[in-house]
């Protein structure tokens, strides 16, 4: 069994969007003999993109997975996203392998994605390759993209491959192990060995003492021997090489096309022979729940089963598909396991294989492995199976936060509840979405990490559950109150004929402080207003809270208090007095200093120094108030006071100001009055929506 492990490589594929990872993937596929045809992502034939709003898009949006055979060695093959939008899917996945291979390409700058995925790798101290794709291309320089790894995320970068031509002359790639040319004449994945070009040979040279200088500088028995010697033997070379990057002191850096299908086959052996089998890396830490201490889970397929549910997708034919890394042990189909996170018992079905769009069923899953299983019944993402009689709670992915929210309206009337069950079905499947419906505007909000984000999901309802849905801005909850005290009557007279109405009331309003709600007294003495009349009182006022006064907002934070009135023997009853409250609070509002209030929001801003001016220059233009500034790492967090109506579509803004580097967090804090200005032209739009809606209606 532990053999077996050995050869087992579990790695993820990552980097920025656009730098062809899902190309390369399906490269290794063919090369490996996994597939049989070389598909594009360009053209829709790509295995690890099949979602139709990944092909719509031209651009991964899930992680997908696959596995090949290479030199008796078993790769687990993840493609992750590399947009910002679906960044927290590619992280996520993070949490299922043992190694990552980090795609680069030369003539592009690396972006904020590069450095949050670099830095997500650092974090689960994964050990990582680089791959230089897309030499083919035009302005493709190698040695730009080994210096950005250097310079810009700090990378102890070193070339195992070199490129043999640029451009349209690239044709194949130097392996500095072995010193030998590699040329490719197709797209078949197997190039011609030949002796390095006497033209190639300096160049080669050079960049075979920078690895083994690299290396040697890893260990220090090691460097007193390159020291001396002046050179490393291949042995010495290959096994100090493997230990760095195991311990994450060098990155190897290989290059290739993947189009063509250039310097794949070394980049295949780099996994097998640099790269560590589960069994290599440090044992999972998890919570004993019964015990409330930490234990560790070894990769030992002899060990209690544990595993970690860390995607979820949602099929409107297949039900739900629920994506575990088992991290101990072995599991098989159709047994009884134990979800330690939710307490309950779940049956699993068959176990499956994933291969793209397509599954495999597998008799079983063993420590090191990615598998699926469909519908299960209580299991979500970030749960944790295990053996009931060795309970362990591994920490789920952490949930990003949403950056930016829309309001969507189903086009066809009724499908409200349809959209509801729907959305609750998305939020499974990607926990970067979150979705509410507001209390007060009865609005369904939808939230997530980008415009694009939020409109892929659009197209997923859809598709998926076809509910058609329209978004739009959310409405801010404005509320109303009063600064003043005041009095009022209320009197409502209505004789037409045999029994009339008849309802009398005095009102008293009066301010609470700001968090104080809503005050109801009853003063009346003497009987002036029968008892029974006294809750007919009280729900006039409340309904006309809800309605608001100045823009249709409730009223909240005041006191209103009845304490004089009349009534008819005959013609008073309770619609009479709740419409006589009605009458009454209204007339007292209008002399108590009628108010709007808005929300204000908390606000963490993350952006690099440079940008710190233009940020707290930009949130003063917002009618925010800066609170302090704190230093994060090489960042500034700045932390601030603003009103939700401003900050909207404060996520493209600050991605601007910042070039992407700028990060926040949103938290409601408390109610203000708004500016006088600004409550004039709240009252106004508020004024033209009911004309609009009046017209609307007699249209």
């Amino acid at each position: 069994m532990a053999e077996e492990i050995g050869r087992l490589r579990t790695i993820a594929i990552v980097g920025q969007g656009g730098t062809g990872k899902t190309q390369l993937a399906e490269a290794m596929l063919y090369t490996a003999g996994a597939i049989t045809r070389l598909g594009r992502p360009d053209d829709g034939t790509a295995v690890m993109d099949f979602e139709p709003e990944e092909l719509k898009h031209h651009v991964s949006i899930n992680s997908a997975f696959h596995h090949l055979n290479w030199k008796k060695t078993e790769v687990l093959l993840g493609d992750t996203p590399g947009y910002a939008a679906f960044l927290p899917d590619s992280i996520a996945a993070l949490a299922a392998v043992d190694a990552a291979v980090f795609v680069a390409t030369p003539g592009s700058d690396f972006k904020v994605e590069s450095e949050k995925l670099w830095q997500a790798l650092a974090e689960r101290n994964l050990p990582r390759l680089a791959f230089v794709s897309r030499l083919d291309r035009e302005r493709s320089v190698f040695e730009a993209a080994l210096s950005d790894l250097q310079k810009v995320l700090g990378a102890k970068a070193v070339a195992l491959t070199i490129p043999i031509g640029q451009e349209a002359e690239f044709s194949g790639v130097v392996d500095l192990l072995q010193m030998k040319a590699l040329i490719y004449g197709d797209s078949s994945g197997k190039p011609r060995e030949e002796e390095l070009p006497a033209e190639l040979r300096e160049r080669a040279e050079l960049a075979r003492t920078a690895l083994c200088e690299a290396v040697a500088e890893s260990e220090d028995t090691l460097l007193e021997k390159y020291l001396e010697k002046g050179s490393l033997d291949d042995d010495e070379l290959r096994t100090a090489l493997r230990a760095a990057v195991l311990n994450g002191t060098i990155t190897p850096v290989l290059c290739g096309s993947g189009s063509k299908n250039f310097g794949v086959g070394p980049l295949l052996d780099a996994i097998v022979a640099l790269l560590p089998s589960p069994g290599e890396r440090p044992a999972v830490q998890g919570l004993n729940p019964s015990k409330g201490e930490m234990v560790e889970r070894p990769a030992d397929p002899q060990a209690p089963f544990s595993a970690l549910v860390f995607k979820t997708v949602v099929d409107p034919f297949i039900g739900k598909l629920s994506i575990f890394r088992v991290f101990s042990g072995t599991v098989q189909s159709d047994a009884v396991t134990y979800n330690s996170t939710r307490e309950t018992k779940e049956r699993l079905g068959q176990l499956l294989r994933l291969e793209g769009k397509k599954q495999a069923p597998v008799a079983s899953a063993t420590a090191g492995e990615i598998a699926a299983v469909a519908k299960l019944k209580d299991t979500g993402t970030g749960d944790t199976l295990c053996d009931e009689k060795a309970p362990v709670i591994f920490t789920p992915p952490k949930r990003p936060v949403p950056l930016i929210s829309f309001a969507i309206r189903p086009r066809t009337k009724g499908d409200e509840e349809k959209a509801s069950l729907a959305l609750a079905r998305l939020v499974e499947e990607d926990p970067a979405l979150e979705t509410h419906r507001d209390p007060q505007t009865h609005d369904i909000i939808l939230s997530g990490t980008g415009q694009t984000h939020i409109e892929v999901t659009v197209d997923k309802l859809k598709r998926k559950f076809n509910v058609d849905v329209e978004l739009q801005a959310p409405k801010v909850p404005y509320k109303e109150t009063v600064k003043g005290k005041a009095e009022a009557q209320g009197k409502y007279k209505r004789q037409s004929g045999g029994r009339g109405q008849y309802g009398d009331c005095w009102l008293r309003v009066e301010p609470l402080t700001r968090g104080g709600g809503f005050v109801f007294e009853d003063e009346v003495v003497g009987g002036v207003i029968p008892r029974q009349f006294i809750p007919s009182v009280e729900k006039g006022i409340r309904n006309t809270l809800v309605e608001g006064f100045l823009a249709g907002y409730p009223l909240v934070d005041l006191k209103v208090t009845v304490f004089d009135g009349s009534h008819h023997v005959v013609d008073s009853s309770d619609m009479a007095f709740q419409i006589a409250a009605s009458m009454g609070l209204k007339a007292a509002l209008d002399k108590a200093r009628p108010v709007i209030l808005e929300p204000i929001m908390s606000l963490e801003v993350g952006c690099p120094d440079e940008c710190m001016g233009d940020v707290i220059g930009d949130l003063n233009s917002r009618r925010g108030k800066v609170l302090g500034v704190d230093r994060k790492g090489h960042s500034q967090v700045i932390k601030a006071l603003v009103p939700m109506a401003e900050i909207l579509k404060y996520a493209p803004d600050l991605r601007s100001l910042t070039s992407g580097r700028g990060t926040f967090e949103a938290q409601f804090s408390h109610y203000e009055e708004v500016p006088a200005h600004v409550g004039e032209r709240i009252i106004k739009e508020a004024r033209d929506a009911r004309e609009a809606a009046k017209e609307h209606a007699h249209g």
